[in-house]
């Protein structure tokens, strides 16, 4: 076989290889948006769990038309929340004047939707009527 030849080989290769590599990111992308929950419009009746460095545990029962969580937290009376803004959304240091920070000992507040991790931010989170949400201080191991 000729170098010419090979490299008409190694060519056609590298064409196959990218052309597979665009089809898997294009199914991919059809996936995730076809599978991300979707918020509901309307009225929800949610309920709210903050449990604290201590353990104490502070419910609240939210009647909201957010159709994400961060809306709701907002919307949530005597509930407070801070943190930093970034590109992908609110990163909650701060709930309740107690905050957690991960650079200094490792803690962090876990978001949980019916007792399942959060698998999204606050800011992309949908809410559902009837959903429960459990916002936990959670300490370093």
């Amino acid at each position: 076989m000729s170098e010419t030849e090979i490299k008409k080989n190694n060519g056609k290769k590298i064409g196959i290889g990218i052309a597979i590599l665009v089809v898997l990111i294009a199914a991919a992308l059809i996936i995730y948006f076809v599978a991300k929950p979707k918020p509901t419009e309307g009225a929800k009746a949610l309920t709210i769990e903050v449990v604290d460095d201590q353990g104490a545990a502070t419910t609240y029962e939210v009647h909201t038309d957010a159709e994400y969580l961060r809306q709701a937290l907002e919307e949530t009376e005597g509930l407070t929340i801070e943190g930093t803004e970034s590109e992908y959304g609110l990163m909650v240091e701060t709930v309740n004047g107690l905050t957690a920070d991960y650079a200094t000992d490792g803690a962090y507040w876990a978001f949980y939707v019916n007792d399942s991790y959060c698998e999204y931010g606050v800011d992309t989170q949908p809410v559902n009527d009837g959903e429960e949400y459990s916002i936990v201080y959670t300490a370093a191991e």
